[in-house]
């Protein structure tokens, strides 16, 4: 049995989408047929920082393997990161050492991690979402795990700007999770899981 984890704020739950599936639960629909022992798990808290999510994510995962088959099943998580260490002031400082941490107890766990970086969000200032995006890009590689780069292609990406602006500018709505999706299913994905895509994923 593989389980996976997705783990992060409100975009993890998939606020403001008129479908409810949000990106995890586009991304898990294209995967579960790849795979019949895939098990997915969303564990979302809107608002939260990365201290915050280094303190929870471990016992709520955990909660739902089961201690004693955590080493017998294979597991993954994927820390969505989104805009609040930058919307709530946390130092780049503070924010490397709780991703540090993070990705250090999942290892310790033998969970496999990913890390998908933060996309861009209209209420939060361009340039120091766009620092935090590459803070938590250095984060994974020197912890040598997969990372997903949500800010760089939607920032340029006008369906994407039109989405949040129709928003509000907090969250995405249908288009613009779809478009989370698509970039998820375009990276390492896959591979991470060792399952094999389907023919096509457009």
């Amino acid at each position: 049995m593989r389980n996976v984890f997705f783990v992060g704020d409100e975009l993890v739950a998939g606020q403001g989408d008129p479908k409810a599936l949000g990106w995890t639960g586009r991304v898990a629909a294209r995967t579960a047929p790849l795979a019949a022992d895939l098990r997915f798990h969303t564990l979302a808290v809107p608002g939260e920082t990365t201290a915050e999510l280094s303190g929870r994510w471990d016992e709520e995962a955990l909660r739902r393997v089961g201690h004693d088959d955590a080493a017998s099943t294979q597991n993954f998580v994927i820390f969505a990161l989104g805009r609040h260490d930058v919307s709530r002031g946390v130092s780049p400082t503070m924010t490397r050492l709780h991703l540090a941490n993070t990705l250090d107890r999942a290892s310790g766990l033998g969970f496999r991690a990913m890390i998908a970086g933060p996309p861009p969000i209209a209420s939060v200032d361009k340039r120091a979402l766009a620092e935090y995006a590459a803070l938590t890009e250095e984060a994974a590689a020197r912890r040598d795990v997969p990372f997903i780069d949500m800010y760089g292609p939607l920032a340029r990406h006008e369906q994407w700007a039109t989405d949040m602006d129709a928003s509000g500018g907090e969250v995405p709505m249908q288009a613009g999770y779809g478009l989370m999706a698509w970039l998820v299913l375009h990276s390492t994905w896959h591979g991470w899981l060792g399952v094999e895509p389907a023919r096509s994923e457009d």
